[in-house]
């Protein structure tokens, strides 16, 4: 059975990594190139491509919510299981995802995205004592847990 999605959001890595990766890559063709002949450099510049495409896909991370489940990337919880909430803002989230964290937790982060939402866990099966997640809508994902939460 398939919900409606109430919130959803994908965070793609920015045009300044991507640009950062594809330079690296495309300075590896030019050391093959230089190296070997025009046919391997060739061969080089097509691999690159397809790895910079692979990395962007894999480097994206989906967060949605509907009216049962939280979900982000592979990972999914059942909203009855959340507890308290609370946004991260970028001064207090460096400290919540290094020193200030706790090794059971679960965190979905992305290193570009410098805030999130701190979300506790309740289900006394799980070790996990809250999940940290990285987005650029706060405000807006924890208004919409709150809201699958009371559906």
């Amino acid at each position: 059975m398939v919900s409606k999605a109430i919130y959803k959001e994908v965070i793609r890595p920015p045009l300044w990594l991507i640009a950062f990766m594809y330079f690296m890559l495309f300075s590896l063709v030019l050391a093959i190139w230089a190296a070997f002949n025009d046919a391997i450099a060739i061969n080089a510049f097509a691999i690159s491509v397809v790895l910079g495409i692979v990395a962007i896909y894999f480097s994206s991370k989906e967060i949605l919510i509907d009216q049962s489940e939280l979900r982000v990337g592979k990972a999914h919880i059942p909203i009855i299981y959340l507890g308290e909430m609370e946004i991260v803002g970028k001064k207090d989230f460096g400290n919540a995802r290094t020193r200030g964290a706790d090794p059971a937790a679960f965190f979905a982060l992305t290193f570009w995205v410098s805030e999130g939402v701190k979300i506790e866990i309740t289900d006394q099966r799980d070790p996990t004592p809250y999940w940290l997640i990285s987005t650029r809508k706060a405000q807006q994902l924890l208004t919409a847990l709150k809201k699958a939460k009371n559906i």
